[in-house]
């Protein structure tokens, strides 16, 4: 099995953090808790250093043909963008979307679907892609995320932090643990010493923010770019950077790919300067 290969790439947007070193300035049960944050409509939020080698600014040219790329659930807003931008600097080239949890996906890879690309939410995922043989090319790490609380807007319940996720009159809900976001919400909890007994588990992260969102529960674990994306139907609640979870992004072509030179033209893209501007602006880090 090969492991994943982290590229280091400079963003015209650096990463996102979102003020989680926050933790340093307070704590509770749940190893400290944070304000409830609105969710930015329009921009990203303050940022740390960014990667030190200058990325691709171009796409392979003249690439013909159209991809399937399945993708994280996370991913909706930003590779929608992306492959928008991609279309428009390779007009003959076209990239369409599958969004489901990554679990699902690689499943679904691993039965024979038509997949072209993959990129998972995380690490563990893509291995099961390389395990199978089924990686084209060799996985790099495109983005980065964080984990955080989604709230209804104005918090409503007073939810401050981790340990609230226990009061049995807050409704909470989080991913299956075989989904990416299951697992982190479950290392999350683990780290703070909190005991959670969820309404639901949702089968992708988008279902966590329904849930929310539409008022059926209080409160739910999801990725920072989830909130940022549901604007002003959601509110976040931050998680301290001791017990939080930095989740890694890689993507890969898929072995036997019917448009290799499109897979890695959309890849080449996704990497570049433009690329990686357009994840920035939906709240991604850097690789």
């Amino acid at each position: 099995m090969r492991s994943v290969t982290r590229t280091r790439r400079l963003l015209l947007a650096p990463l996102v953090v979102l003020a989680f070193g926050a933790a340093a300035c307070g704590s509770d049960d749940d190893g400290g808790s944070a304000g409830t944050t609105a969710a930015p409509a329009t921009e990203a939020p303050a940022t740390t250093a960014a990667a030190t080698t200058e990325a691709p600014t171009t796409t392979t040219p003249g690439v013909e043909g159209d991809i399937t790329v399945f993708a994280a659930a996370s991913l909706t807003e930003s590779f929608t963008e992306v492959g928008e931008a991609f279309t428009a600097a390779n007009p003959d080239a076209k990239a369409t979307f599958s969004f489901d949890a990554s679990s699902a996906l690689v499943q679904q890879i691993t039965e024979g679907a038509p997949a072209n690309v993959f990129a998972s939410a995380d690490v563990a995922n893509m291995d099961k892609l390389t395990g199978a043989g089924l990686d084209g090319t060799e996985p790099v790490i495109f983005a980065t995320n964080l984990l955080t609380i989604i709230v209804q807007p104005d918090n409503p319940k007073g939810i401050t932090g981790v340990a609230d996720l226990a009061n049995p009159d807050i409704t909470t809900v989080i991913c299956a643990p075989e989904v990416p976001c299951g697992r982190y919400a479950d290392e999350i909890l683990t780290k703070a010493g909190v005991s959670v007994t969820p309404a639901s588990l949702e089968q992708n992260v988008r279902g966590v923010v329904t849930k929310v969102t539409a008022g059926e529960a209080d409160a739910g674990i999801v990725y920072v770019t989830d909130v940022i994306a549901a604007g002003d139907d959601a509110a976040m609640v931050e998680i301290p950077a001791d017990i939080n979870v930095l989740a890694e992004y890689p993507i890969a072509a898929v072995k036997d790919s019917s448009s290799p030179e499109v897979s890695q033209a959309f890849i080449d893209f996704l990497l570049s300067t433009d690329g990686q501007a357009i994840m920035a602006e939906h709240g991604f880090g850097a690789p």
